[in-house]
């Protein structure tokens, strides 16, 4: 629905605004100066895990990661609360000091924020960053050739659902918990490395963060660019077999744990979406499957994979090729 209402809505004019929603791209971004670029970006949802310090830690990750993934270094953050009148004070200060010790890691000073009377329990950030305005990653510019990265495993969606049903067991949920709490900082500084050293060259061509729309749905975006900058569309092969799942997430997915999020992810992207028929259901699930505070898809030239995959894992960050990129052909999105 949001998708559709913001196709009809009018661009910014502003010449300094450099990324705006028009790409539904991670973070927005404004010119400063020739040298620098603000970042922003905001996101806050409920909780998804039963403990409140480890929930706020969830959600700061989670907001920060949008940031990192345009390639930016947060600085600063307002929280977002929602919640209700008569909670307990304890419970939202856990929930808070939780968010701001991932704050506190990530060196981005939290200097205020809103909070509302809510019967839900919400909580996130609205984060700004500052980036080099020549070295913004988009989520679009993805070219014919490029390898597609991934730097986290897939799964939180299903797990998280599996928990609500008391169905998860406590291993897989740590897991899933270090995997949200796990900031996307070490592999957008390694990525950055890589940019660096690479000079003008420019090998990281698009870079997006996994989250509510899935891997799929963000590798939709990839794929359709953007003509009217142009940035034309391509398409994305997708091996299902040698992406990484978290503990438990198969059988999550088996077990018929599906969130509603997933099952509204397959209704919007599915058409465009070829799965060969050996994939089998549980696994076409998990692409489909809303993750929180996932980690990075990167659109990276060949010829770099190489020292993307070594600065990455010198970051201890372990990240997979999980497929490549196309000529436009149709589905836009293929999955073998």
């Amino acid at each position: 629905m949001l998708d559709s209402v913001l196709r009809r809505l009018p661009r910014p004019t502003d010449p300094n605004v450099l990324v705006g929603f028009d790409t539904n791209d991670d973070a927005g971004v404004y010119l400063l100066s020739p040298e620098m670029a603000m970042v922003q970006t905001v996101d806050f949802f409920t909780p998804i895990v039963d403990d409140p310090q480890t929930f706020g830690r969830i959600a700061a990750a989670n907001a920060l990661s949008d940031v990192y993934a345009m390639g930016g270094k947060p600085v600063s953050a307002l929280s977002i609360v929602g919640f209700p009148d008569k909670g307990d004070a304890e419970i939202l200060e856990q929930i808070i000091r939780g968010g701001l010790s991932k704050m506190t890691e990530a060196k981005c000073s939290v200097i205020g924020g809103h909070s509302i009377r809510n019967d839900d329990i919400q909580f996130g950030y609205a984060v700004t960053g500052i980036i080099n305005p020549q070295r913004v990653w988009r989520n679009v510019g993805a070219r014919a050739g490029d390898i597609l990265l991934l730097t986290k495993a897939l799964g939180t969606g299903v797990l998280a659902t599996a928990l609500k049903k008391d169905r998860a067991a406590e291993p897989d949920v740590a897991a899933a918990t270090a995997s949200m709490t796990q900031l996307n900082r070490a592999a957008s500084e390694a990525l950055r490395e890589v940019q660096e050293q690479a000079g003008t060259s420019q090998p990281i061509h698009a870079v997006t963060d996994i989250t509510g729309f899935a891997l799929l749905g963000h590798a939709r975006e990839m794929a359709l660019g953007s003509p009217d900058r142009g940035i034309e569309a391509v398409s994305l092969e997708i091996e299902h077999s040698v992406i990484s799942y978290l503990p438990g997430a198969v059988e999550a997915a088996r077990g018929g744990f599906l969130p509603g999020g997933l099952k509204n992810n397959r209704d919007f992207i599915g058409d465009c979406v070829g799965f060969a028929a050996s994939v089998p259901q549980e696994y076409r699930d998990l692409l489909f499957d809303p993750q929180t505070s996932g980690g990075l898809l990167v659109a990276i030239s060949p010829e770099s994979e190489d020292a993307a995959v070594a600065a990455l894992n010198r970051h201890a960050v372990s990240a997979r090729r999980i497929g490549k990129v196309l000529p436009k052909t149709n589905p836009l999105l293929s999955v073998r």
